[in-house]
């Protein structure tokens, strides 16, 4: 008898009982969405706040492509999500990029690495 592979993915793979339908993902995404903490959707609420422009470059984006722009938390703190929106501000990535890379940047300069 030979020793059983453990790089072989078929092997010993349970098969699952049932494959949830399209309709059935869709339904538990919402439940998960709408049982989901307050905070999970500041993303939505930071743009609706501060409309769809970069803080940094002032670059407009639409509906279309706001996917380009990212909410920046002020502090560092992606857990501090304040209702009134003032800890965050809204960054095309290219502007987020760049804000964070300055703060490595100037570590390496001091030498904190």
């Amino acid at each position: 008898m030979s020793p059983r592979n453990p790089y072989n993915r078929k092997a010993g793979r349970p098969k699952p009982d049932h494959l949830p339908t399209r309709e059935e993902i869709a339904k538990g995404v919402k439940q998960l969405r709408r049982d989901g903490s307050p905070d999970a959707n500041y993303r939505e609420r930071s743009l609706a706040l501060h409309g769809l422009i970069c803080a940094k470059c002032a670059r407009e984006f639409t509906w279309e492509n706001r996917r380009q722009l990212t909410v920046h938390h002020i502090d560092g703190n992606d857990k501090n999500n304040p209702a009134n929106g003032s800890n965050w501000e809204n960054l095309c990535i290219d502007c987020h990029e760049a804000e964070h890379s300055r703060g490595l940047l100037g570590d390496y300069l001091r030498g904190d690495d």
